[in-house]
């Protein structure tokens, strides 16, 4: 794609930085004020200073890489669905410096993280939330979960993880200590319903679907998914019922 600067309303764009094939996720550390993508294919991570709107450098991470989280400590995370691991990034020096299985959670996708109590939350394909103690480095809890999930989120003032699903759930997952988890319920949500957001200052849980029209044909693999259906796209808001203990 060639860059352009059209103006949009009151925005315009500024500057166009490479990222490494298949970009498929992006977070913020304010810790090291720099943004970092995760690239899928490429297995790797580009790593950007937002101020200067510049390329920093490509980390290799040694697997195909999903979500991450950043701990505002200096710390990155990500999963490796294809290794079934989780790697740690030291923000400022641009370089993995740890890495642990997270079986017997398989094909981790979905991120999410308590900072307060140090713990990373993997929702993986095989139907399982891994919990890893980020600072010991290894997984200290599972708790099962909805087919296909890919988001996640964790509440830290209700305690609540949440992990939204393909099959039309949201599995919600209480924190009863940071090595103890329970399911509460799964939320019948909508078929591919698995994208979410969580905003901490009301506790609701977005989650958006849509239909879609028939595969293309040839489609490597069989995989693959037609066009959205005009007028299908639907938001969801999910909030805890007050009346309900």
């Amino acid at each position: 794609m060639e860059p352009f600067n059209r103006e949009i309303g009151k925005y315009k764009v500024l500057g166009w930085i490479p990222a490494a094939e298949d970009a498929d996720a992006i977070i913020y550390d304010s810790a090291s004020n720099r943004v970092f993508t995760f690239n899928g294919d490429a297995h790797s991570s580009t790593v950007i200073d937002p101020r200067a709107g510049t390329l920093i450098t490509n980390i290799p991470l040694g697997g195909k890489p999903e979500y991450g989280a950043s701990a505002g400590d200096g710390k990155v995370y990500a999963n490796l669905t294809d290794t079934n691991e989780v790697v740690e990034i030291d923000a400022k020096a641009a370089t993995v410096v740890r890495r642990w299985s997270t079986a017997p959670c398989k094909q981790p996708v979905a991120m999410a993280i308590d900072t307060a109590h140090h713990r990373l939350f993997s929702g993986c394909r095989s139907g399982v939330m891994a919990v890893s103690d980020y600072q010991a480095g290894k997984v200290v809890a599972t708790a099962p979960i909805g087919a296909g999930v890919d988001g996640a989120g964790f509440d830290a003032a209700s305690g609540n993880a949440f992990a939204a699903n393909a099959d039309g759930t949201l599995t919600v997952i209480h924190q009863d200590a940071p090595d103890q988890y329970h399911v509460t319920e799964n939320v019948q949500t909508a078929q591919a319903a698995r994208n979410m957001g969580l905003d901490p200052t009301n506790h609701r849980v977005f989650i958006v679907s849509a239909k879609f029209g028939p595969a293309p044909v040839g489609a490597p693999g069989g995989r693959g998914r037609g066009a959205v259906l005009p007028g299908s796209f639907t938001l969801m808001v999910i909030h805890r019922d007050p009346a309900r203990p």
